[in-house]
């Protein structure tokens, strides 16, 4: 059966938090990254930046000489990395097989979620939802049958765009696309292909499997089945689960601890559904929660030996509120978890 890839990216994510936490930035040309007097580099910048030609990368002097007007802010990596979390706890709704690329972007394989009776399209369309709804940024999605389309696809209509490319499309996209779109043809590759008369696929069809192989070693092959739009690359969950949790951005921030304490039950079901997924090479440990207050400094607190149960994350949510006592914009619960299949593993080394 033909797989259902996500490919989620998040539009100048860096840029879309500082513009998101600052609104009189919005209008402006605004990039994230060093002092132009340190010899800073741009990390990102929002799309009134790039229409002067400012790029990721780019020495920041350079790029005050294009856009004199622009507005460089230096890098919150604590706050992205936060936000991105908020991001992969909306992905693990819908699928366990999510592959991180960066804190921006994602792989989601969705071939077999029950959700939406298996559209993937209609995922695609609910998580961008989500992310506008509970964080108030943007995130384009390309939804195709592998990664290799997917993340052309997430390209096509950027910024807070979606493309979908269904199975029976696949053969009349890739035979217009250009060649230097391939995964893992960069510019002296697509330079060489121009030397070849192929500017796209469907010209680089015309070459055999050996040909290609000939002219590009091992990568030759690989070419071959781009230029058809195969790519049999599954999506990679990086490792194995740390913990489990889930959270909630409020539309409305929390204005006490009582409020806090009644969101509770609603979330500590939502946990209990997410635990039973899990297969038993995982043991439930301690038990965590996490609070995001207005201001969005944030806190977590766990406690090694306290229950799972409501009293005990009563416990946990008071003491973490007493930090702050603030009003609060998100909640999280969560357990730690004990890899069991790594102390098995770890036991059969040692035994003989």
């Amino acid at each position: 059966m033909s797989r259902k890839i996500l490919h989620i990216d998040c539009d100048c994510f860096y840029a879309a938090i500082e513009m998101r936490d600052d609104p009189q930035l919005a209008a402006k040309p605004l990039a994230v990254g060093g002092a132009a007097d340190r010899r800073g580099v741009i990390a990102t910048c929002n799309y009134e930046a790039r229409a002067y030609g400012v790029r990721s990368a780019m020495a920041s002097a350079y790029a005050l000489k294009l856009c004199p007007q622009l507005v460089i802010v230096k890098p919150r990596m604590e706050v992205y990395k936060a936000v991105s979390k908020e991001i992969q706890a909306i992905f693990q709704d819908y699928t366990e097989l999510i592959e991180p690329l960066s804190l921006d972007e994602a792989f989601l394989d969705v071939s077999h979620t029950p959700h939406f009776a298996g559209s993937a399209t209609r995922i695609a369309e609910d998580i961008r939802r989500r992310v506008f709804t509970q964080l108030h940024i943007t995130v384009s999605a390309g939804v195709a049958p592998n990664k290799f389309l997917a993340k052309i696809a997430s390209d096509w209509r950027k910024p807070n765009g979606l493309f979908v490319i269904t199975p029976q499309q696949v053969e009349a996209f890739v035979c217009t696309l250009a060649v230097n779109k391939l995964h893992g043809v960069g510019k002296v590759t697509a330079d060489k292909l121009g030397r070849l008369g192929v500017v796209n696929c469907l010209q680089l069809r015309e070459f055999s499997k050996l040909a290609l192989a000939r002219e590009f070693g091992s990568f030759g092959e690989r070419l071959w089945g781009l230029a058809r739009g195969i790519d049999e690359r599954a999506v990679q969950v990086d490792s194995r689960r740390q913990s489990v949790s889930v959270e909630n951005t409020y539309d409305q921030d929390l204005p006490d601890l009582a409020a806090c304490l009644e969101k509770l039950p609603q979330l500590l079901d939502a946990l209990a559904t997410r635990l039973a997924r899990l297969d038993s090479t995982y043991r439930a440990d301690k038990p965590f929660v996490k609070i995001k207050f207005h201001d969005f400094t944030q806190t977590t607190l766990e406690q090694a030996g306290a229950g799972q149960d409501l009293d005990s994350y009563q416990l946990l949510l008071s003491n973490a509120f007493a930090r702050g006592a603030k009003p609060v914009r998100l909640l999280g619960v969560g357990v730690r978890l004990l890899d069991l299949r790594s102390a098995f593993q770890q036991l059969e080394l040692f035994e003989e």
